[in-house]
């Protein structure tokens, strides 16, 4: 199954954090912070959005940085994701 956005919404597939620490400590699963940093699987089209014109500025396989809280996670197909609109993401990492 595929996810087309609708919209100015972005489906993000989060990247996995580092296990261990730049010291060598392994981290257990409830020390791991929530990744921010993510990857774009699909992007929407953009268009008019609540009377505004919306124009989208990420690309598919881009990596962003999005706020901590924002979206809504969803499961398919085995795999997670992330549903948030363009303006939760914060910045594009180069």
């Amino acid at each position: 199954m595929k996810l087309k956005p609708l919209a100015d919404r972005v489906v993000l597939k989060t990247i996995e954090a580092e296990e261990t620490t730049k010291s060598g400590i392994i981290l257990t699963g409830s020390a791991k912070e929530k990744p921010q940093v993510s990857e774009v699987i699909a992007v929407g089209p953009g268009g008019v959005v609540e009377g505004k014109e919306i124009t989208m500025y990420v690309n598919v396989g881009d990596k962003v940085i999005l706020s901590k809280y924002s979206g809504t996670e969803i499961k398919l197909d085995g795999q997670e994701y992330t549903v948030v609109r363009q303006n939760d993401i914060l910045a594009v990492v180069e």
